[in-house]
């Protein structure tokens, strides 16, 4: 990450505000990207003054928005063998054991899924995709998608700048530890809702998930709506 953050600050603000925007959509079409990373670095930057705060928040809403309704269109046209051929191009992300993780989510959560997953790796990016392939009605789903990706963007960008902010005021003559501490502050500033996200997960592994592991890809019940079974739990 501190690469990154290195890297990232030899550029104009301007071309960070459009690296944080693209790789987080793009991950949030379904694609394996460091949009976490990237976010965390860049809201470092503006902690330093290199970046503007709300623009790293707007543009990290506006990819994870935009990222999840492209990917909710992808979805929706390609179905379960788009999932499968991803699953195929990126085994360790979305093998068949990770999306029938994410699968279970959708069918016992519905739109709750989108929410919380723009805080857990697997769902941040299999979110989109998966709400289209499962036909989950596109206003709910943006609802969620919107409402995730506005407390994920802003609230990491700004706690970790405020963090940020008073790290270099205190620790200047340690500036290594000033960075130690707002990396830990950006881990747990989703600590609440990461923690949930990965009860609902732990909550959700079935013989399904341990059969897709073998090799097995899960499948949804012909009869019955994964979206309508999340919304009468």
């Amino acid at each position: 990450m501190i690469d990154v953050q290195h890297w990232l600050s030899a550029l104009p603000p301007g071309v960070v505000y459009l690296i944080v925007a693209g790789v987080i959509g793009v991950e949030s079409m379904g694609v394996p990207l460091p949009g976490e990373i990237v976010l965390v670095s860049s809201a470092l930057l503006a902690a330093t003054g290199v970046v503007e705060p709300e623009w790293v928040a707007s543009a990290a809403a506006f990819g994870a928005i935009v990222g999840d309704s492209v990917g909710y269109a992808i979805g929706r046209r390609g179905g379960r063998p788009l999932l499968a051929r991803l699953g195929r191009r990126f085994p360790k992300h979305l093998g068949p054991a990770q999306l029938a993780r994410a699968e279970q989510s959708f069918a016992r959560h519905g739109v709750w899924a989108v929410f919380f997953g723009r805080f857990v790796a697997l769902l941040r990016i299999l979110a989109g995709p998966l709400a289209g392939a499962l036909h989950v009605p596109y206003r709910r789903f943006l609802l969620a998608n919107a409402a995730g990706g506005l407390v994920w963007a802003f609230g990491t960008t700004y706690l970790l700048y405020s963090v940020g902010r008073a790290a270099e005021h205190w620790l200047k003559d340690i500036s290594w530890a000033g960075l130690v501490l707002a990396v830990l502050a950006g881990l747990g500033s989703t600590w609440w809702l990461r923690r949930r996200a990965h009860r609902i997960e732990s909550a959700e592994v079935t013989p399904d998930v341990e059969a897709a592991s073998s090799g097995q890809s899960a499948a949804v019940t012909p009869d019955v709506d994964p979206v309508r079974a999340g919304n009468e739990h």
